[in-house]
């Protein structure tokens, strides 16, 4: 199936009981197929509502009922040279005050698959002016301690965790992050204590990866990713509805999309995400940054309709209500 454009998806919702979820597992498929195609045959009697808008990179807000839920929300987009002259490790971090609250006001929490800059580096602010609650590693916890947030508003999580959010159901998944061409880390390091407060997007190092199912009850689950590459035998069985899949960033990881889409059993529906640039203001469409990261972005689109045919491709609109 080719890939629905931006507008053929706008404020449209997913029945996932139909034609998408027939053809989701071909014969002959494994269980975590299976395991998606029978959460897509009770999709039908679904009664809640809830919207899910692209905040950039691998960042988003979900809306549903009386919760808002926000994830890896970076909206300060300021300039490091990433897709410039080349990466500033000294860069200072800096906030974007009045844009980050126009898009995360309301928040009540915060979830965190790491902590480099464009992850982190608003979260702490948003956890301060709207008293949300932050879920991450042991990392995102020290770092928001040196940032000034709260303890009583830090939950650090490790990866098995099943909360109960009230409107959402949130399932905490151990990660990878992205690997260079180099097979190594930008930043790579964790924090075990809290440090002096951080300056610059070299202080925000990976501090481990997370990903996030989020279940809207009686509604849909939603895999969000924040690094491309990913622990195969933590996927498999999760088997979402919607997966928001990271951009991979090099060739490091063997057949990242394929296996990713086998282990959560062929979602109805694929948002790749963390391909923008985020260094300059939102604006639609959104930008890609080089010829390479296009080049990536049509290879990933081809994968996904190479494995799982029957898979709708959304490329998602900056701050757009989308609902599944």
């Amino acid at each position: 199936m080719a890939g629905v454009g931006r507008r053929g998806f706008l404020r449209t919702t997913v029945t996932a009981g139909g034609a998408i979820a027939a053809g989701s597992v071909a014969a002959g498929a494994g269980t975590a197929a299976a395991a998606g195609e029978q959460r897509r045959r009770q999709a039908g009697t679904r009664t809640a509502q809830a919207t899910f808008s692209w905040l950039g990179n691998a960042g988003w807000r979900v809306e549903a009922g009386g919760t808002v839920l926000l994830v890896d929300p970076y909206l300060s987009r300021y300039d490091t040279g990433l897709f410039g002259t080349g990466l500033r490790p000294a860069t200072q971090l800096t906030v974007a005050a009045d844009t980050v609250d126009a898009h995360t006001a309301g928040a009540k929490h915060v979830l965190v698959t790491h902590t480099h800059w464009d992850h982190f580096n608003d979260v702490p602010h948003i956890a301060k002016t709207t008293g949300a609650r932050v879920f991450g590693t042991s990392t995102a916890y020290n770092l928001g301690l040196a940032m000034g947030v709260p303890s009583g508003q830090l939950s650090p999580v490790k990866g098995g965790e099943v909360l109960d959010l009230g409107d959402v159901v949130v399932e905490v998944v151990s990660s990878l992050h992205s690997r260079n061409p180099s097979w190594s880390l930008l930043f790579h390091g964790t924090r075990l204590t809290p440090p002096a407060e951080p300056l610059t997007i070299a202080d925000l190092p990976e501090g481990d990866t997370l990903a996030y199912q989020v279940t809207v009850k009686d509604g849909p689950s939603v895999f969000f990713t924040g690094g491309s590459d990913f622990v195969e035998r933590n996927a498999a069985g999760l088997a979402p509805d919607v997966a928001m899949i990271t951009l991979q960033a090099s060739d490091a990881t063997y057949d990242y999309v394929p296996r990713l889409l086998e282990a959560l059993g062929r979602p109805a529906t694929v948002v790749p995400v963390h391909w923008d640039n985020f260094e300059v203001a939102l604006a639609n469409p959104p930008a890609v940054p080089d010829e390479e990261t296009g080049r990536r972005l049509e290879a990933f689109k081809a994968a996904v309709r190479r494995v799982a045919p029957r898979s709708r491709i959304v490329m998602p609109e900056y701050l757009t209500p989308y609902r599944f």
